[in-house]
């Protein structure tokens, strides 16, 4: 169910998504009017594992379970987010994210977001120099 959450505290949020951290305030804001606020109940699936990845969630208020079968790989709170690489690939989701308790997420989905892009001059730049930073420091890590 869609909800309401102020635009500038949603602004505030999306600049811990790693891949959106460089970008301007005045960007995260605009950005933030594209997203959608949706609660979820304890225990809802949020996405499915194999489903297609349709964009990025950000837990706002809430938990929520990575699962991939009974086991679960990560747990997940309050300004953490997931579902990030679907705004760049069609690949299916690895797992599925369950509401550990009532939660609030702010749902970017893939559209939203490249219509966001497109309006948006340099924001393709930001993220990409972003998540060259990020792979970089990952091939370090890996090389130590």
């Amino acid at each position: 169910m869609s909800t309401t959450f102020p635009t500038s505290e949603l602004a505030k949020r999306l600049k811990g998504v790693g891949i959106l951290g460089a970008l301007s305030q005045s960007q995260l804001r605009t950005l933030a009017k594209w997203a959608e606020v949706v609660d979820f109940d304890a225990g809802e699936t949020v996405v499915k594992q194999g489903d297609k990845g349709d964009g990025l969630y950000l837990i706002l208020e809430g938990a929520a379970e990575v699962r991939r079968g009974s086991q679960t790989l990560a747990r997940l709170g309050s300004g953490q987010f997931f579902g990030e690489m679907s705004l760049f690939d069609n690949l299916p989701r690895s797992a599925d994210v369950v509401a550990a308790r009532a939660s609030k997420m702010a749902v970017l989905q893939k559209w939203e977001f490249w219509g966001f892009a497109a309006s948006q001059p340099g924001v393709l730049l930001s993220i990409l120099e972003e998540m060259s930073h990020r792979l970089r420091a990952a091939d370090n890590a890996l090389a130590s």
